[in-house]
């Protein structure tokens, strides 16, 4: 079971990183409830767990707000070691004149599109049902002495099919301009320059002819001389008289033998 989580918990964190750019070192941001949690079951060191959890090389950091301590405090004795343990957080600027509540101030923090790439942290059911609702938000929860992260809802499923999309695909109103300014031949300085720049891109390269330093001519074959010719010749017949000494010497010692 264990392996089985972890390969799934691997499974979201890469489609973070893919449809919505987080990298490492991965941020997490936690209210009061999860530090409370934390502390509750010893989970600890935090940064450990959380680094185990999102299979990142290094600890992540951690981030509250000054929202979420006051919230703390305000709690009391019965959260006073989660308001020690969330004063050595590092705070992010949620730039709140008024304090207001952990939920307010984390969803302000995360804005339209979570442009920081936080993971947020939090026991609050009803936090985590609206951070379904944000694109890019993955949601980081414990149940007892263990940590998981939520699957990504179906609103942030297709927000991100939906804006790959956008990336592949030209807007309707962008194709019809392009057609227009193409027919009239009159195509802007960067339509032209990004067409030729494509098209050199994609060109091939032709065969060319050899390289006429690696081919050397051919050099014509030396025609013999006149004296050449009759040193051959000569030779030739000094051949053939020795050959024929040869034969008759051979059939002299050949009428000797029968002789005797």
């Amino acid at each position: 079971m264990r392996v089985k989580r972890r390969s799934r918990h691997r499974k979201v964190v890469k489609f973070y990183s893919t449809c919505f750019g987080f990298r490492e070192p991965y941020k997490v941001l936690v209210d009061g409830t999860f530090v409370h949690h934390l502390l509750l079951h010893r989970l600890l060191p935090a940064d450990d767990a959380l680094r185990e959890l999102l299979s990142a090389s290094r600890p992540p950091p951690l981030f509250t707000s000054k929202c979420v301590l006051a919230e703390l405090r305000r709690l009391g004795k019965s959260h006073s070691e989660a308001f020690d343990a969330a004063q050595l957080l590092a705070t992010a600027s949620c730039e709140h004149d008024k304090v207001v509540s952990a939920v307010d101030c984390i969803l302000s923090l995360l804005g339209d599109k979570n442009p920081e790439h936080y993971f947020v942290a939090t026991q609050d059911s009803d936090l985590r049902a609206k951070l379904r609702e944000v694109p890019g938000v993955p949601v980081i929860y414990g149940l007892k002495n263990s940590l998981f992260i939520e699957q990504p809802s179906m609103q942030q499923r297709k927000f991100a099919q939906l804006d790959e999309e956008k990336r592949i695909n030209m807007e309707k109103s962008e194709y019809k301009k392009l057609l227009k300014a193409t027919s009239e031949g009159k195509t802007s300085g960067d339509a032209t320059t990004q067409g030729m720049a494509e098209k050199s891109k994609f060109k091939r390269n032709r065969a060319k002819g050899p390289n006429p330093l690696s081919c050397k001519k051919k050099k014509p074959k030396a025609q013999p001389s006149a004296a050449q010719n009759q040193g051959s010749q000569a030779d030739g017949e000094a051949k053939r008289k020795r050959v024929r000494k040869r034969k008759r010497s051979g059939e002299k010692s050949n009428g000797t033998e029968t002789s005797s």
